[in-house]
């Protein structure tokens, strides 16, 4: 078989095995080197970037001093290194002005001064002569870019810096950033962008127009194929990034395909509307000559065990398994020992599953994912400081428990955590927590000193500069994003995640206003054909929004088998959001932040 040269060695070659037992075989690994880690920007806490060699000779006459503004930087101490900076001679040549200005940009982003530190790096990226400054500037540019959701910006830095790039794991890597931030791009953004581009960089994104989350396989392979042929002298058509090059492969779609759902029972209602949203989008697909897969759908509330029910799905001829829903039939699942055929289970698993034989991956609407992208958002917005208010009970505990470790990892500090078990402690608990019953008590002792009436109006903490508001229902989200405001905090920006938000329109979200989530793409305009389909076919599962998002990327990963193969470099536009793997199989989602305004939930 002709080997492919756009395509990368699978990691690791044991997936590829997995997912295609039964669908015709892998073929030949193609001849390129394997990929090192998967793609993204420096990641160091509070977003530093990578160390590099010293400065270019002739060395700086102030090596001294960049070396332990540096020190400083690492260790996170920005005030101490702007002070160090300051000894500094105000009039310094171009290259040292630019060294001084990139340490400068770094404290201010580590302070919190985003707006301020982007401006800063922008003005060293002019002055710059020194490559490896040059190379500085843009990584901690790229990261800020990517953390104030500037996704544009970032996808040109990294693409400018490819240019200039001869390593080829640099060059692999910077490939897999370029593709993210686009991927990562409004559709409306991209668009103006495209009409506006010209030679490699609107070859980029007319690569990224093609990558839809209502797009299967054999559409985006045909789109592929097409865009080769304009662009073959392209950055990316050597090595055609996240994955796309396995499509390009030759391969078999799944003659057929197993619905395991509890289509009785009490999950019932959620299993329908996962039902209806994959009929809907494999309709559509069929519509469009795009498949010729058969579905067969088993109620797994109509059998013994679930692991009957995948046996009588690969009895009656099921080469992929979509299934099950509710994490106890998962759990079962994940551990047979013998699974001829793979699976896309529609939940996590407890622990990790034995992937001997076929693959088990795992797709679900795991609110933890989420935590990592607020963690993100704050950080970028500029919060380094914040108040953490969280829901008691189990769930509210592993959300606070991810919470933590992503706002951590990010550099941030938790400066107190309120935890609420009832309506009745909301007022007294925030009253607590923003310290103002410790401000009354003050005023209360000046009245008592004075022995006279003053005027007064609480004051609370001032140390905190943003809140992370953990509710579980949007009732609660409703009640207490006003009383934060009653308690001096309204002007705190609020992150929350997307359960704060019913998923349909409702007049009373005007309480959330300025409240920041990150939601599916789903229910931020996403898809439309299939949203459209699912309406006109009056289903009756209108309420589960979320689960005909899940239901179609369930259909989405079908037809993306192949590209799967890429193993942790697979990257795929989904309708729960930007979808790649971790090794355990487990899918990822990175959704789409939005901001409620006017008492509507906008894209940003």
């Amino acid at each position: 078989m002709t080997r492919d040269p756009r395509v990368r060695q699978p990691l690791p070659s044991l997936l590829c095995l997995a997912l295609l037992i039964g669908l015709g075989g892998c073929g030949s690994a193609p001849e390129q080197p394997a990929p090192d880690t998967q793609a993204a920007p420096v990641e160091m806490p509070g977003a530093k970037p990578e160390t590099p060699p010293p400065p270019a000779t002739p060395p700086s006459p102030h090596a001294a001093l960049h070396a332990r503004v540096e020190s400083l930087l690492l260790a996170g101490e920005w005030p101490q290194a702007q002070l160090t900076l300051r000894q500094l001679p105000d009039a310094l040549p171009a290259p040292e002005q630019a060294w001084r200005d990139y340490y400068l940009g770094w404290s201010k982003w580590l302070q919190g001064e985003v707006v301020d530190a982007a401006s800063i790096l922008d003005r060293a990226a002019t002055t710059a002569t020194a490559p490896r400054l040059q190379q500085r500037i843009s990584n901690l540019s790229r990261q800020i870019a990517t953390r104030r959701g500037e996704h544009l910006k970032a996808a040109q830095l990294a693409a400018a810096q490819l240019k200039l790039t001869r390593s080829p794991e640099a060059r692999l890597a910077l490939m897999r950033e370029t593709w993210r931030s686009l991927l990562r791009i409004p559709a409306e953004d991209r668009q103006q962008a495209e009409a506006a581009a010209t030679g490699h960089w609107r070859g980029w994104l007319s690569l990224a127009a093609l990558d839809r989350p209502d797009r299967s396989g054999q559409a985006l392979q045909k789109g592929l194929t097409a865009w080769l042929a304009q662009h073959p002298q392209h950055p990316a058509a050597a090595t055609l990034p996240g994955g796309l090059g396995f499509l390009l492969q030759p391969h078999a779609e799944p003659r057929q395909v197993a619905l395991l759902l509890p289509l009785s029972g009490e999950l019932a209602a959620a299993a329908r509307a996962i039902r209806n949203s994959y009929l809907a989008q494999h309709y559509l697909a069929t519509t469009e000559g795009g498949t010729a897969t058969r579905v067969r759908i088993i109620d797994t509330g109509d059998v013994k065990d679930v692991e009957s029910a995948y046996r009588q799905a690969v009895a009656g001829g099921a080469e992929l398994v979509i299934g099950p829903l509710d994490r106890g039939a998962v759990d079962r699942l994940a551990g047979l020992s013998q699974r001829p055929v793979p699976v896309i289970a529609l939940n996590r698993a407890s622990e990790p599953p034995n992937q001997v034989g076929a693959a088990f991956l795992q797709l679900s609407l795991a609110p933890e994912d989420e935590m990592q992208q607020l963690a993100a958002q704050a950080f970028g917005s500029g919060a380094r400081r914040a108040l953490l208010v969280r829901a008691a009970g189990e769930r509210g505990a592993r959300l606070s428990e991810a919470l933590t470790a992503a706002w951590r990892a990010e550099g941030g500090v938790l400066a107190d955590t309120l935890t609420y078990s009832s309506p009745e402690a909301w007022s007294e608990g925030l009253k607590t927590v923003l310290h103002l019953q410790a401000s009354e008590q003050r005023a209360r002792e000046v009245r008592a000193m004075l022995a006279t009436g003053i005027e007064f109006s609480p004051r609370r903490r001032q140390d905190l500069d943003s809140v992370f508001l953990l509710t579980s229902s949007p009732q609660e989200a409703r009640s207490l994003r006003p009383l934060l405001s009653f308690h001096y905090a309204g002007n705190l920006p609020i992150y929350a995640p997307s359960s704060v938000y019913s998923g349909s329109p409702d007049n009373r979200d005007r309480d959330l206003d300025g409240v920041h989530i990150a939601e599916l793409p789903w229910l931020l305009g996403a898809n439309p054909a299939a949203r459209v389909a699912l309406t006109a076919g009056s289903t009756g599962d209108e309420h589960y929004p979320r689960l005909h998002a899940l239901g179609a990327d369930a259909w989405l990963l079908q037809s993306r088998l192949a590209q799967l193969q890429a193993g942790p470099d697979a990257l795929i536009r989904g309708n729960t959001g930007l979808l790649s793997m971790d090794p355990d199989l487990r899918v990822l989602r990175e959704a789409r932040p939005a901001t409620f305004d006017g008492g509507d939930l906008k894209p940003r």
